[in-house]
């Protein structure tokens, strides 16, 4: 078996999971806290990847880097390399298709925090910073992790805004999803099931982690009754 594509694959998911702890966390914060009347409009645009079709996406994805948009112009002075069909192009539009899975969890989890306990802390002189990091945060853990994972197995999986945004570039953008597909196109069946099991395997350990975070399997336990 090929192990490059799993390689690069693993690489994507984890530098897109990091990107999104960095932008997902503060966002998600201010969504909780915000008592502005158009929230609602963002958390539509944070969750339009979910029924979005990702060749929708990645086409528009691919319209906003190309090196004749302000973006793909800008980053193409600055590094002297184009973003489409390349790793960081692909981070972007990773960054982008798994935000909601993200971003969802962290808010939920926000939003079960009792307000009165970072009322308290407020009364005392705490920041909103601190109150966030030394109260919000540690209630939330589970929220916040449960978004890390899904993120990590979302970004792993896709294949439609990949192909589109990095196409099929051996060591550089073919991750394990374009390498299945390439496999059945050759008739190669073995190797596409061989790549295949790896990754239901993994979707598997990964809902069974979601769901004992989330304290579901223990709900059901005999234990508890």
């Amino acid at each position: 078996m090929n192990w490059e594509p799993f390689l690069l694959s693993f690489k994507l998911a984890g530098t897109t999971t990091l990107v999104l702890f960095v932008v997902g966390l503060p966002l998600s914060a201010w969504l909780s806290g915000s008592c502005s009347r158009w929230k609602f409009l963002i958390e539509s645009v944070i969750a339009l990847p979910i029924v979005l079709p990702p060749t929708v996406l990645g086409y528009y994805v691919l319209v906003a880097i190309s090196p004749t948009s302000w973006l793909g112009s800008m980053y193409l002075d600055c590094f002297g390399s184009a973003l489409p069909f390349s790793f960081p192009g692909l981070v972007f539009a990773s960054v982008l298709y798994s935000l909601p899975f993200a971003v969802q969890p962290f808010l939920s989890a926000f939003d079960m925090v009792d307000p009165k306990l970072k009322e308290a802390a407020w009364t005392l002189g705490a920041s909103r910073f601190k109150t966030f990091r030394t109260i919000t945060l540690p209630l939330s853990m589970s929220g916040v992790i449960t978004g890390g994972v899904l993120s990590f197995a979302h970004t792993l999986g896709e294949f439609g805004v990949v192909l589109l945004v990095g196409g099929n570039i051996p060591g550089s953008t073919r991750v394990v999803s374009i390498s299945i597909y390439d496999h059945v196109q050759a008739l190669e069946y073995e190797q596409a099931g061989q790549s295949s099991l790896v990754l239901l395997l993994f979707s598997f350990v990964t809902l069974v982690l979601v769901y004992a975070l989330n304290r579901r399997v223990w709900a059901v336990s005999p234990k508890n009754f």
